[in-house]
């Protein structure tokens, strides 16, 4: 996950890129960013749902952390105005989001209690919908360091071409966040540009046949369920 400044103003708990208009094509964009509201992404160490009001004490914990500030080039936010930027966030039309929770954990497990990071896509450029920039948020310090991200990413990546036409993907990350950068070079993005002001790293992804090929590979085993379907009785999530 980055940011230029996560702010109350801005429209989402996790830090965003510029503000975008979202006049091109805002109709279809908004259809295509609704597209997940009751999509699971089922894999092997993560499964990704999407990001509920329910959701949101667990994050407003996570982003109270010094470290996460600094990578994410976030502000701490209020819990009321993380309960705001939910909200807003569920109904923008340029940005998808899903929560990351541990496959081990949920089902089972309370969703809040499996959460352990958020994974976003943001479109870009009004100009070229085939366009998508992506974060990644491993947040709990535990989980780190052990595929969770990794498979989060190639999950959202999938998600993306098949589902909503992105064909490029770019990462912009901290200069300092070695093992993301190394991670997202491992998926095949290459490195196109380095922003000395932001101390930031852009990397960039063009899916090609062949590496639309290689990304489906290696999604082959994820499961697409209906989370109303899989949500538990107890404390179910409201949206």
């Amino acid at each position: 996950m980055r940011g230029k400044g996560r702010q109350a103003t801005l429209p989402h708990p996790s830090a965003s890129p510029e503000t975008r208009s979202g006049v091109l094509g805002l109709s279809l964009r908004a259809e295509a960013m609704k597209i997940n509201q009751d999509t699971v992404l089922r894999g092997k160490k993560v499964t990704l749902v999407p990001y509920t009001a329910a959701h949101v004490p667990r994050y407003h914990e996570w982003m109270q952390s010094e470290e996460l500030q600094r990578l994410t080039a976030s502000e701490p936010l209020s819990l009321e105005q993380e309960y705001e930027m939910q909200h807003s966030w569920r109904d923008d039309a340029d940005k998808c989001t899903f929560i990351v929770l541990d496959s081990g954990r949920w089902p089972g497990q309370a969703e809040e209690n499996s959460m352990v990071g958020d994974v976003n896509l943001f479109l870009t450029n009004t100009e070229d919908p085939t366009l998508g920039e992506i974060e990644i948020m491993i947040a709990e310090p535990s989980c780190r360091g052990r595929g969770f991200g990794k498979e989060a990413t190639l999950l959202m990546l999938a998600y993306g071409v098949k589902k909503l036409g992105i064909t490029k993907f770019e990462a912009k990350i901290g200069q300092e966040n070695e093992a993301s950068i190394c991670m997202f070079k491992k998926l095949h993005f290459k490195e196109v540009a380095v922003n000395s002001i932001f101390q930031e790293v852009t990397l960039r992804l063009d899916v090609s046949d062949q590496e639309r090929r290689w990304l489906l590979e290696q999604t082959n085993h994820v499961q697409e369920k209906s989370y109303a379907e899989l949500k538990q009785p107890a404390g179910a999530l409201d949206s």
